[in-house]
């Protein structure tokens, strides 16, 4: 039996996370929500309380020390979903929670991935390599950076007048558009 709840990290914005919280409502779904995030001044608090959902803000100290794990596993979620969460996730989660844990990289893995690969700096990236193609990448989570089994990759064509901002644009409208229903097909699987 399944629990309904779904975690959701983010460390920023939380625009994903509203994004799939919204989607789940509007299909009337019985999902519990929770939203960690390690940092207090992340505007995905705000969206959390707007969405009347429960949140949770925690120390890196939290992440690492195992208080994390036991909040998690109190849950026993569905799927934990990270959607701009920038700490490294922890191994003891991962390998409890393995094949349940997903995150979202506005690249085509496995190139422009890694530590220090993450929002603008993989925009900037791209550009300045002259890339002809960009994407998003939603992939199960392992030990190492953004090296996780692939699950989709949604590609887009480059326009060489395209700066950073205006491919962090476009990559932003395929997570809007992709990732509330890879996650929906992952909960059905």
């Amino acid at each position: 039996m399944t629990s309904n709840q779904i975690i959701i990290f983010a460390s920023g914005s939380g625009s994903n996370a509203e994004n799939i919280v919204n989607y789940f409502s509007n299909k009337r779904s019985n999902h519990k929500w929770l939203i960690c995030t390690n940092n207090p001044k992340a505007r995905v608090i705000e969206r959390a309380k707007k969405l009347q959902i429960d949140y949770k803000i925690f120390t890196k100290d939290e992440l690492y020390n195992g208080s994390i794990l036991n909040c998690i596993n109190s849950l026993n979620p569905e799927l934990i979903i990270l959607a701009g969460f920038l700490l490294k996730f922890p191994i003891e989660i991962i390998d409890v929670y393995n094949k349940k844990i997903v995150n979202i990289h506005p690249a085509l893995l496995p190139k422009y991935g890694g530590k220090g690969m993450y929002g603008m700096n993989v925009h900037k990236a791209i550009i300045k390599n002259k890339e002809a193609v960009s994407g998003i990448t939603i992939h199960y989570v392992n030990k190492k950076y953004d090296e996780g089994p692939i699950i989709f990759q949604k590609e887009i064509k480059i326009n060489p007048s395209y700066t950073p901002n205006d491919l962090a644009n476009k990559i932003h409208d395929l997570e809007m558009e992709y990732f509330p229903k890879i996650v929906e097909n992952l909960l059905t699987l």
